[in-house]
């Protein structure tokens, strides 16, 4: 099973992943970002996919086959987000219905969306965490694969709270990935996006 990761930003989900031996075969940035030295550090090709626009001109669904032309060019099997700052369009999601992985900053279904841990610490939960779960056109909304609790501390800040929560998604991301690569966790049978 060949991995292609999707990345934006420091590259430490990428870094994680490689670090588990796991056959990542690209990794496609949206943005020039440190993901790019990390992937090089591990011996990855990394292919820019420049977004074009911030603004409402941004045509999503022609950045989106620009992405899954480089994954077809890699012959990737697997897609894995990692931090990924680009949501992509319905093509994606049809070309890779049910083997397209996200992680999020929070237990799914609660808080949803860019703003995670603001949104858990705003709320006042004493527990929020980390989920790996099937990315499709909805955001946030797949089937979840796995889930591990973070603790909030009293004397959490949003800075705080996110870097244990992303301590854990950096060993439960790849522990995940790799189930799924040997078929410990097989995923459900998906043919389109809902």
């Amino acid at each position: 099973m060949r991995i292609g990761v999707l990345a934006s930003g420091s590259g430490t989900i990428l870094d994680a992943i490689c670090t588990r031996d796991l056959p990542v075969v690209v990794a496609v940035v949206d943005r020039p970002c440190a993901a790019t030295d990390v992937a090089a550090r591990h011996g990855v090709s990394a292919v820019t996919v420049e977004r074009a626009s911030y603004g409402q001109d941004f045509d999503r669904v022609a950045h989106t086959r620009r992405v899954l032309a480089v994954l077809a060019e890699h012959e990737v099997d697997l897609v894995a987000m990692a931090g990924f700052g680009t949501i992509l369009a319905e093509p994606a999601f049809d070309a890779y219905a049910g083997r397209i992985l996200n992680t999020h900053p929070a237990l799914l279904p609660a808080f949803p969306g860019w703003h995670a841990v603001e949104a858990a610490m705003a709320a006042g939960v004493k527990v929020t965490g980390c989920t790996v779960h099937i990315a499709t056109a909805i955001v946030d909304d797949g089937p979840i694969l796995a889930q591990e609790a973070v603790e909030v501390r009293p004397d959490d800040t949003v800075e705080t709270l996110h870097e244990r929560i992303k301590a854990v998604e950096r060993r439960l991301y790849p522990d995940t990935i790799e189930a799924v690569v040997t078929g410990d966790l097989p995923l459900p049978k998906m043919t389109r996006t809902p």
